[in-house]
Order: structure tokens, then sequence, then C-alpha cells
């Protein structure tokens, strides 16, 4: 059986190098018909803080809180569910739709499949850079003194679909299209990302 949900693809890669949260969550607005572009949604929706080199040390935002740089940044890094639900929730509430952001973060894969591709809601969904290995690190200090370690490539990509061997997603890197990724590499890679995800609810009657 394959199930495919047919949304809009943008790629990422020219003009936000680092947007793949940004831009994946736009392909999920513009799926559910909501009108707002990447620009739009970096630059009045998503929650962003510097990172910056101070003596040799780094210093930055935590990323469950904020989206640590710049999606137009090729140097910056990234953020997590809870900043893209926010910022999606706020463009439901100032577009006025009757619709509703979930962290669906450590969900497993059996739920989201019947909870949301089944019922033809796609997902944001992190995992890394053509399934690449990720890597520990760099560090950086968080403004309550305690430090923070990302996670390197990271990546963000709508997931939109399944068959009995892979996962469909619109990947917005490099133009990939909707593409064909294996299940089992493609849920270590997630596993290792801290099993982020964020989909969403209709909260009235339909989309």
């Amino acid at each position: 059986m394959k199930k495919l949900i047919r949304a809009p693809y943008i790629d990422q890669t020219r003009k936000y190098p680092t947007g793949c949260e940004s831009v994946s969550a736009v392909m999920l607005l513009q799926y559910l018909g909501v009108s707002v572009t990447v620009e739009e949604f970096i630059e009045h929706y998503l929650e962003k803080e510097t990172v910056e080199e101070r003596e040799g040390r780094l210093y930055g935002p935590d990323p469950f809180r904020y989206f640590a740089g710049n999606p137009y940044d090729a140097q910056s890094f990234g953020c997590y569910a809870p900043v893209i639900v926010r910022a999606l929730n706020q463009a439901f509430s100032e577009k006025g739709a009757n619709l509703s952001a979930v962290d669906i973060t450590g969900m497993p894969m059996a739920d989201i499949i019947k909870s949301f591709l089944d019922q033809d809601m796609p997902v944001i969904f992190w995992a890394s850079i053509d399934l690449k290995k990720t890597v520990i690190g760099p560090k950086w200090k968080l403004p309550n003194g305690s430090e923070f370690t990302w996670i390197s490539n990271e990546h963000c990509m709508l997931l939109v679909g399944y068959d009995e061997a892979s996962y469909y997603f619109n990947d917005p890197w490099h133009n990939h299209g909707c593409i064909a990724y294996p299940k089992k590499l493609t849920e270590e890679r997630h596993k290792e990302q801290r099993e982020l995800a964020v989909s969403v609810f209709c909260t009235g009657s339909g989309r």
C-alpha cells in the first residue's frame, strides 16, 4: 500500500540555506490553504536569536525556544519543534485559520501514520541532511549559563507519505522534490535528532 499527500514543494537551497524548518512549515501552511511566504514566515513568525563567538567560545539561544542564528545565513544552526509550533499557531491565528499546531515529538511512527498521514495531514519531521550520519556538536553557552550541545547535519522535511519500504518527503534541500527514503535509516536519523516532529489538528469543521 502506498500513501502520498500532494503538498506544495519549495526549495530552500539558494535563499534559505539553514531554513529547512521554516520552508517545511510553509509547505504545510500552503497545503492547508494558508497564504504565507517563506520570507513572511521567517520575518514575522519565526522567533530568532543570534549565535556569536566571544573569546573563542560560542554563545547562543536554546533551540527549543528560538531559532539559533538566521535562516538566510549558511553558518547558522536551526530550531526545534516548540519554536515551529508557536510560529504556526501565530500564523493560524493571524490568518484566521481554524487550525492548531501540535508538538508530536517522540510519537511512534505507526501513530504518526495513523493519526496524521492517513488523515491527509503532512508532518514536519526532523532527521538529517540526505540521511547522513549525525555529528555531536558544536556546543554553546545558553543565557542561563548552562551548555547546549547541537546535533549537526540536522535537517527538517515535510513527511507526505509512505509505502512498505520507504517514507516520502518533500525535502527542501538541493531541490530534491518529493523523495523516498528507506524506513529503517529514516527512523534512525529521526531518533538521533531527538525524534522531533510537528503536525496540525483541525479545530473546526474541515480545513
